[in-house]
């Protein structure tokens, strides 16, 4: 069976489009997710955050605003700095910023489905998904929990904080992003990447803006140092496992992509829709099927062409009438959708070959 992945421009195109097309790690993996996935990660950036917590009244197109509330185990708003970090879709970086007073609002430029990540010294790291599906404010309340044997830590931990002006170019990046205009993008990231060239946010944003000019190499080039730098950047590894997997490079892109997973187990469905396609590229068939099916339930009906991997894996496992159930229940639930034609065809050639009971 062919690869019904299709590849980057859906992680990256994203949803702000509807993200990432279908992406095909086989045939160019992600950009559904670069990260999420790129093209193997491709998708679109809403952002703008701020860090005063002051409420921001400036709608770019049909966006939304997002408050969001940092609380520590008493319920009140934490008084020590917390670093919050938004993105959409689970793998599209929409914004980042310190608390004030416990409190931060982003402004994105398209509703969708977004991740909500807080880091504060002293707490257990804490995420929250959020969706947004009307334009307007969105109040998310994210409560911490003390880490074990931290009682008196101070600061913001994690990677180095940005310069004002450093700052202000990424962002500026950002909403460029968004709004598909990719050279205003390489302007100003390429202004971040000159005041902060070894902040590793930095260097994920202009991965995740190759990703979506769909330069392969020089995505993986900065994706790499985004990892070097910080070893702990799930969503960095995930986007650079899917530019190589649009380099084909399906071997060396399972490394960084299981690295993501560890991470970050709660690491979203695309980064294992991505990992799927290369363990099936890659002939690791067994592993390819638990992948897929995992990432198919978590996607939650948002991305049911996942079961054509499934099928594929089944039948590259020798289980034919189970790959044929998976292609006939995906033909009755989606008959509307493109791939329905993709799963008929395979269906064909399985009765044809006698694999499977005629129906």
């Amino acid at each position: 069976m062919r690869s019904s992945y299709t590849g980057a421009p859906k992680w990256v195109r994203s949803q702000v489009h509807d993200l990432v097309r279908a992406r095909n790690c086989a045939s160019k993996c992600f950009a559904r997710f670069v990260v999420a996935t790129a093209s193997c990660a491709m998708f679109s950036i809403p952002v703008f955050s701020q860090d005063t917590g002051s409420a921001e009244r400036e709608w770019f197109g049909n966006g939304a605003e997002i408050a969001v509330t940092v609380h520590d185990g008493s319920g009140e708003p934490v008084s020590t700095a917390a670093m919050v970090k938004l993105y959409r879709d689970g793998t599209i970086p929409s914004g980042q910023g310190a608390t004030s007073r416990g409190r931060i609002t982003f402004v994105v430029t398209s509703l969708g489905e977004f991740t909500v990540i807080v880091e504060a010294a002293g707490y257990e790291n804490a995420q929250k998904d959020v969706s947004v599906r009307v334009a307007g404010r969105e109040q998310v309340d994210v409560y911490l929990r003390r880490a074990l044997g931290a009682e008196s830590v101070v600061g913001v931990p994690g990677k180095p904080i940005l310069a004002p002006k450093a700052k202000e170019a990424l962002e500026k990046g950002l909403r460029a992003l968004s709004a598909e205009k990719l050279p205003d993008a390489e302007k100003h990231v390429g202004e971040a990447i000159r005041l902060a060239p070894g902040n590793p946010d930095v260097l994920y944003v202009e991965g995740v803006l190759r990703l979506k000019q769909r330069k392969w190499v020089e995505a993986q080039s900065a994706l790499e140092k985004a990892t070097q730098i910080d070893p702990g950047y799930a969503r960095a590894y995930a986007a650079l496992g899917m530019a190589l997997c649009d380099q084909a490079k399906y071997a060396v892109a399972i490394v960084p992509l299981e690295k993501s997973l560890q991470l970050d187990p709660d690491s979203t469905w695309e980064t294992r829709w991505t990992l799927a396609k290369a363990y099936y590229q890659h002939a690791q068939y067994d592993e390819a099927l638990k992948m897929s099916q995992a990432a198919l339930a978590q996607s939650n009906g948002k991305a049911p062409e996942i079961a054509l991997l499934v099928a594929q894996s089944l039948t590259a496992a020798g289980r034919y009438e189970d790959a044929a159930n998976v292609l006939r229940e995906f033909v009755k639930e989606h008959a509307d959708r493109r791939e329905a034609a993709t799963a008929r065809k395979w269906l064909e050639r399985l009765s044809a070959s006698g694999r499977i009971r005629a129906n």
